[in-house]
């Protein structure tokens, strides 16, 4: 059983990622800063394996150390590689048995990127989305979040590669799980321990108002990047539910507030559906809604889902879409028509479900 947001336990074993109760353990061992420290550099910052962080502390306190911190609070029990692109789908437990994905991405031009879940399933119930169709289970920890990156990072290490962005647009809304996903971002932003730096991070919502700029705030120089879809009301209130409780009116009013804290365009995630969301009376209520506030628009694909067939959700071709981008283009919008990555291993947007199919790969 866990308590708190970072996930400690109850029965007095502690967490890796909880540095208070960490440094509380080095002073009962009498393990000195410099040591823990180095331990700390080699966990946050080259992110080895957990005897190789281990070795940096005095040998006898070794074995206390391996007893009572929990090293992992998630148990990687499959992966699944892509045979098309750069994607591995990740496939957790938690301490429950209950299971989460995570999706690392391999570019062509060597950039390496994590795609995180901030929750166990998804109250949000957009159309779209195969997390969406499981229901929220729980929010994750803090902790939860943070070793998805870890485990990430070790992974890319493996292979050579550095870990550079964080992208989180997995499994969950970020901001209905607003405190773990904050301490997170401070955890993984700190010079200290990971270093990330805001540019490399994205969080994305379909939009939660008043938790947008409480994010903008606190982090003005990390990416948010909201899930817009459609600008026609009826249109959004059927891909994307929340829209009743939080209609397009309030999302522009928070969409200005943003980019008045953060000094940088809001990134719109739209995704182009044939005859639902990319047609001329889509295009005029997108560039109404965006007017006057610095964007940049992304594009995305469609990648299917199980049930979406039956309503009448088909991605928009390719032809499309470059039509769709240039238009923006021609009215002053910087845009980007994106590629989505893990589709044959259903690790790409909207397709993360829990579903694992690949070789077991318990540690």
């Amino acid at each position: 059983m866990r308590d708190g947001t970072w996930g400690v336990w109850l029965c007095g074993v502690i967490d890796v990622h909880d540095l208070p109760a960490l440094r509380a353990l080095a002073r009962r061992l009498k393990v000195s800063e410099v040591d823990l420290r180095r331990a700390e550099k080699r966990l946050f910052k080259h992110r080895v394996p957990v005897d190789e962080v281990l070795a940096a502390l005095p040998e006898e306190s070794r074995e206390a150390w391996r007893a009572e911190v929990e090293w992992r609070s998630l148990e990687l029990v499959s992966r699944q590689d892509s045979a098309v692109d750069g994607a591995s789908k990740l496939c957790f437990e938690t301490i429950e048995g209950a299971t989460l994905e995570s999706v690392l991405l391999r570019f062509n031009t060597g950039r390496s990127s994590v795609c995180l879940s901030s929750q166990l399933g998804c109250a949000g119930k957009c159309a779209f989305c195969a997390t969406g169709q499981l229901g929220l289970k729980r929010n994750l920890t803090t902790a939860e979040i943070i070793d998805q990156v870890l485990q990430a990072a070790r992974l890319f290490r493996a292979e050579g590669r550095t870990l550079r962005n964080l992208v989180f647009m997995g499994m969950g809304e970020p901001l209905h799980n607003e405190e773990s996903v904050m301490e997170a971002l401070e955890a993984l932003r700190d010079p200290a321990r990971f270093n990330f730096a805001d540019r490399h991070i994205v969080v994305s919502t379909v939009g939660v108002p008043e938790a947008m700029v409480r994010f903008a705030e606190r982090f003005p120089g990390v990416n948010l990047a909201l899930s817009l879809h459609s600008a026609r009301p009826e249109v959004r209130r059927w891909l994307v539910p929340t829209t009743l409780r939080h209609p397009l009116t309030e999302l522009r009013a928070a969409a200005e507030a943003v980019t008045a804290r953060q000094k940088r365009p809001l990134m719109i995630e739209y995704l182009l559906f044939d005859g639902v969301t990319d047609t001329e009376e889509d295009l005029a209520a997108l560039l109404e809604f965006v007017a006057g506030i610095p964007v940049h628009i992304n594009l995305i694909p469609f990648n299917p889902v199980m049930g979406t067939e039956t309503l009448g959700l088909r991605g928009t071709a390719q032809a499309g879409r470059e039509e769709f981008g240039a238009a923006l283009k021609r009215a002053g919008l910087k845009v980007t028509l994106r590629r989505s990555l893990g589709a044959d291993i259903d690790g790409a947007c909207g397709q993360l479900a829990r579903r694992v199919t690949g070789v077991d790969n318990r540690v």
